[in-house]
């Protein structure tokens, strides 16, 4: 089941559950559940968003909404060099970041770091942002895992994880500098919650990222989730240590498509990226 957040005509925003091109209207009129983080707080998300579907409600064009990034007042925090390629990508932004990137591929504490608040993160069709003081800003698609606040895994999203490299790379410790600023981060379109059935088979999810450029296709690249070298029990345990989320968390589990260090985005540059039964995400690019 797939739940999303929109915004109608007279700014209200309202839940619903996205089933094929139409989204289903969620009846949250005098419940308990007042927005998505108490759905996925519940004990069984799923179970409690079946119940919540109004039925009586004329279904919605997909097409025709406004839909908003799936996300509360939950943390964003990111995961990275989970990802051998990712690791590659990191070294080639400069000799300093080269073994420090060598060494947390193979450590056992991942690279753990927070990406973003509620207000910095874009959903659907809003644009994400390139710093103006970076000459290289590259995308980087990311499977996201939403966890709620006793850190249980509840359901997973699509995450744009938007980095200045030419930052980073001129000391690691500037990492904050090239990761965290005003829309950074892309969320959506929607919530897959999460279920038995849900990515049983890593190795045949696929995640491909397309860069769009006055219309023409100017990158496109893709991996699946069986290349990702840590597991997600495992960013999550390390996540979690001495640490706790009140209101939730995202995670982005870092990146296996990663664009030529000669590439860098534009202004007017399209990103999407799709995974798959999750959907796609798009974005256009700004800066100013």
């Amino acid at each position: 089941m797939k739940l999303v957040r929109r915004r109608t005509a007279s700014g209200e925003v309202l839940l619903g559950s996205l089933e094929g091109e139409q989204i289903v209207p969620l009846d949250l009129e005098g419940r308990q559940y007042n927005s998505l983080f108490d759905i996925l707080e519940a004990d069984d998300p799923h179970e409690v968003a079946m119940f919540l579907r109004d039925e009586k409600a004329e279904p919605i064009d997909a097409a025709d909404a406004q839909l908003l990034p799936p996300i509360d007042q939950q943390e964003v925090w990111a995961a990275g060099v989970t990802y051998k390629r990712s690791k590659v990508a990191r070294m080639e932004e400069s000799d300093a970041a080269a073994s420090c990137y060598d060494r947390v591929y193979v450590s056992d504490r991942p690279e753990l770091f927070f990406k973003a608040t509620p207000h910095r993160v874009s959903g659907p069709g809003e644009p994400l942002r390139i710093r103006r003081d970076s000459q290289w800003n590259v995308p980087e698609p990311e499977l996201t895992l939403v966890v709620n606040s006793y850190m249980k895994l509840v359901g997973f999203t699509i995450g744009n994880d938007m980095s200045s490299r030419d930052i980073e790379g001129d000391n690691p410790l500037y990492l904050p500098q090239a990761k965290v600023y005003n829309h950074c981060c892309g969320l959506g379109p929607c919530v897959l919650l999460a279920d038995s059935d849900v990515f049983l088979s890593l190795e045949s999810v696929r995640i491909e990222l397309t860069i769009l450029r006055q219309g023409k296709t100017v990158f496109v690249g893709d991996t699946n989730l069986g290349e990702m070298a840590r597991t997600f029990e495992e960013l999550l345990g390390w996540l979690s240590r001495d640490n706790s989320f009140p209101n939730g968390v995202f995670l982005l589990t870092g990146t296996g498509v990663v664009p030529d260090a000669d590439f860098t985005l534009l202004p007017g540059d399209i990103v999407k990226i799709e995974i798959d039964e999750i959907g796609v995400l798009s974005n256009p690019v700004v800066q100013d």
